[in-house]
């Protein structure tokens, strides 16, 4: 029997449970394991078969101490032991009363605890009170009940026949499947009426949670029922495909899937994608929603999403790159190697653009390209010219028949990596009409705000372009429109020199189309004098296009010789590019024989290269008028103009009839009629000119001049200085007037130009007259105008009086 030690102190074995809690008044079957909890059992059925059995809070507890059971439990009287095969022990036992559990031994062979009986609290409830609150138990226990929970058919015969709250509370915690901590709380309470309490709001609980658990049934049997039902019907769209076209899209459908889980690519971008594959899984094969959903699918996993070259090259390496193919050029390469230094100390700079601004033939595109060599870069060419659709730089929509990407998309398809180097070639030739304007539609993509997130219509998602490096090629930047020229940098490219033609054509040009006609340097040899006869007299250009065609046809003709067995081998001299190329196309610029009055050299800057432009001056009797000719534009008319107003200021100052502008007609000319001329260049040249015809003194036939000049004679500065000087060097010019505003240009023009030629600054126009008159003007030189009807008889009077 258990060992009484006071009134209310009670020792005996007791025995944790796992999972479980026993109720008073209950019966409670259980598997015993753990070899104190069966020494327990035997000393229990040898002291009285009664044993205290209480919950332990962690079920995975093998030896629990009295901090981890709980201090509630219940004295049980044992009914039935059933040992097992392997140890372990069936028990039947009946909850008698609930004890407190004061404190535990572990340290023997088995568990002892002493314990204090726990009596209910006294019920001071009216009887009514305490039937309504069974028949309330009682109803949410049958609710609950009916909701398909599996219960022993004696389970409801004993709530329905009891009316005792504490009796009903106890059996029902203990039946139905709840946590054992709800339990446990209940086993706690020795108010019966609280107990029941607690008992109503766990069934009220439970009842929910039956509930929520059968409507997520009912949604997930739903799911399952419809996803049958597309699998059933996916299978039959198959088999009908197959019938029809004899294979199956499934092999496709995957394919397609693993290239987007492979696709390196932002997330959205992956989603769009699998949304569209989806689309296209429910269509049929042969459909045209498919092929148009195929093709984009095709057209955005071969975009470079997120796919960037790292390729360094050093500065000292792309110097050399730039060095081997192009000639001269020496600024544009300073500017090239200073930006590429910029990515090499920052790689992920953004919105870079650069404009490369120049006449034809100057290598726009070749720089483009070897820019790209020198970043290790890869390189794609969009041209520009003529383009005149908003939807070729946009892209169309895709539900369009026969839509496609745009060219910027189609570029970075084409370049295979996200930071490539794009050339927009001719940006200046871009056209408008109803469609669209497409220099509008570039905005975005050369505006480095914006540029990361331009989305291509046909694409319908945003790209990042900040990574790519732009680079445009205009010929003419003022037909560029201002929104667009404002997100770029300009650099321009002048035209090249007679002598950077020569060096071009020597090192690159000639090798290259003799061995594009199959021959080597032993076969053909063309001299240096050839070369200059051919870009003097037969080619007159800014670049170099129409010199590269006149060598291949002189190496055109030379290979019909070698393979007519007619030479082994051709030196081609002046006088064998004459008989080749037959007679010259373009005259030599040479100087006058002798000093002339009124007429004078003046320099022009051309979209080929620089020229020497005669002017004459002509004065004659007249009525004051001032006459033009040679196609002069409307600026330099009015150069004319700010001529005749500082020869009539400054008349008394150089000797010149007061008058002259009333009873003398001015004619000035400017040879070449056929050509178009205009600009403000010619004012020094114009106003010389005027004052030497005005004077009869002549101007020296060694000289040239240019520079704007103002109706008070100052000389402003004027653009194109080097193309001009090396046109004064050409013709054999000995001294040349700038503006002094231009003297810091002199630094930029060609060497051998520098050494060969003497420049005098002028400030003001009359240091060009003072320098470039044989004499200055004196008093004898004012002579009285005499008609040109009256000039015989004047000479004749004059040689009688002699």
């Amino acid at each position: 029997m258990s060992e009484i030690l006071t009134d209310n102190l009670i020792s005996m074995p007791a025995l944790a449970l796992r999972g479980l809690v026993c109720f008073p008044g209950v019966m409670l079957h259980f598997d015993v394991g753990r070899k104190k909890s069966v020494k327990a059992l035997n000393a229990a059925m040898e002291r009285g078969q009664k044993i205290f059995l209480i919950t332990q809070k962690n079920v995975f507890d093998e030896n629990p101490g009295e901090e981890e059971l709980y201090t509630v439990g219940c004295v049980a009287r044992i009914c039935q032991v059933l040992r097992m095969g392997d140890d372990s022990v069936k028990v039947l036992v009946e909850g008698l009363y609930r004890a407190n559990m004061l404190s535990v031994d572990s340290s023997g062979s088995y568990m002892t605890a002493i314990i204090e009986k726990c009596e209910d609290t006294p019920l001071r409830n009216r009887k009514v009170y305490l039937e309504t609150l069974a028949r309330k138990i009682r109803a949410e226990f049958d609710s609950y009940a009916s909701k398909g929970i599996k219960l022993a058919p004696d389970i409801a015969v004993t709530v329905a026949s009891s009316d005792d709250v504490g009796f009903l509370a106890d059996f029902i915690a203990f039946n139905i499947p709840v946590p054992v901590d709800d339990k446990q709380f209940i086993l706690e309470q020795l108010n019966p009426v609280s107990r029941a309490k607690i008992t109503l709001e766990l069934l009220g609980k439970e009842s929910e949670i039956i509930d929520i658990d059968r409507k997520i049934g009912e949604k997930v049997k739903t799911q399952i029922d419809d996803n049958q039902r597309e699998y059933y019907l996916r299978e039959q769209i198959k088999a009908i495909n197959y019938e029809l076209y004899g294979d199956t899209t499934e092999d496709e459908i995957q394919e397609y899937s693993n290239k987007i889980d492979m696709l390196l690519a932002p997330r959205e971008v992956k989603r769009k994608l699998e949304i569209e594959l989806q689309k296209m899984q429910k269509m049929p094969q042969g459909s045209h929603e498919a092929t148009v959903v195929r093709g984009y699918l095709d057209a955005c996993l071969e975009l470079p999403w997120e796919n960037y070259s790292d390729k360094y090259v050093p500065i000292s390496r792309a110097a050399e790159i730039l060095d081997r193919d192009f000639y001269g050029m020496e600024k544009v390469k300073e500017r090239i190697i200073e930006q590429l230094s910029v990515y090499d100390l920052n790689p992920n700079i953004k919105g870079q653009i650069i404009c490369l601004v120049g006449p034809p033939g100057v290598g726009k595109t070749s720089i483009g390209k070897a820019i790209a060599e020198c970043m290790g870069r890869s390189y794609a060419r969009i041209s520009l010219g003529g383009v005149r659709d908003e939807a070729e730089i946009r892209g169309h929509r895709k539900t369009y028949i026969g839509a496609m990407p745009g060219k910027i998309i189609s570029a970075l398809k084409q370049a295979g990596t996200g930071n490539p180097v794009l050339l927009l070639d001719e940006i200046d030739k871009l056209a408008n009409d109803y469609k669209g304007d497409p220099s509008a539609a570039l905005l975005e993509v050369l505006d480095k705000e914006q540029n990361n997130t331009f989305t291509d219509h046909y694409i319908d998602m945003p790209y990042d372009l900040s990574r790519v490096v732009f680079i445009t090629t205009a010929n003419d930047a003022s037909a560029i429109p201002a929104p667009l020229l404002d997100r770029m940098e300009l650099i321009e490219l002048s035209s090249y020199t007679r002598e950077e033609k020569f060096q071009i054509a020597k090192k690159h040009l000639v090798k290259k189309e003799v061995l594009n006609h199959g021959m080597n340097g032993r076969q053909i040899r063309i001299t240096d004098e050839a070369l200059y006869d051919l870009i003097d007299f037969y080619t007159r250009e800014a670049g170099v296009r129409r010199l590269e065609r006149t060598i291949a046809t002189l190496c055109r003709k030379t290979a019909k010789k070698i393979a007519s067995k007619e030479a082994k081998s051709v030196r081609i001299t002046s006088a064998t590019v004459a008989e080749m190329l037959g007679n010259r196309k373009y005259r030599p610029e040479s100087l006058l024989d002798r000093d002339e009055v009124g007429i004078i050299n003046g320099l022009a800057w051309t979209s080929v290269g620089g020229e020497l432009m005669q002017l004459e001056v002509s004065v004659m009797e007249g009525t004051g008028k001032l006459e033009l000719t040679g196609s002069l534009g409307e600026v330099m008319q009015e150069s004319a103009k700010a001529a005749v107003s500082f020869a009539r200021a400054n008349a008394d100052k150089y000797f010149i009839a007061p008058d002259f502008y009333k009873n003398r007609d001015i004619h000035i000319h400017a040879t070449e009629n056929a050509v178009p001329k205009d600009g403000p260049s010619a004012g020094v040249t114009i106003t010389t000119a005027l004052v030497s015809a005005l004077t009869g003194i002549p101007v020296r036939r060694d000289v040239a001049m240019t520079g704007e000049v103002t109706i008070k004679g100052r000389v402003l500065p004027i653009g194109g200085l080097k193309e001009k000087t090396m046109a004064a060097y050409r013709a054999g010019i000995k001294t040349v007037f700038i503006p002094k505003a231009n003297e810091p240009d002199l630094a930029d023009i060609d060497k051998t130009v520098a050494e060969k030629l003497n420049f005098i600054i002028a400030d003001n126009v009359e240091t060009v007259i003072n320098g470039a008159l044989v004499r200055l003007p004196e008093k004898a030189d004012e002579k009285p105008f005499i008609p040109a009807s009256v000039q015989p008889a004047v000479k004749a009077a004059n040689t009688i009086s002699q």
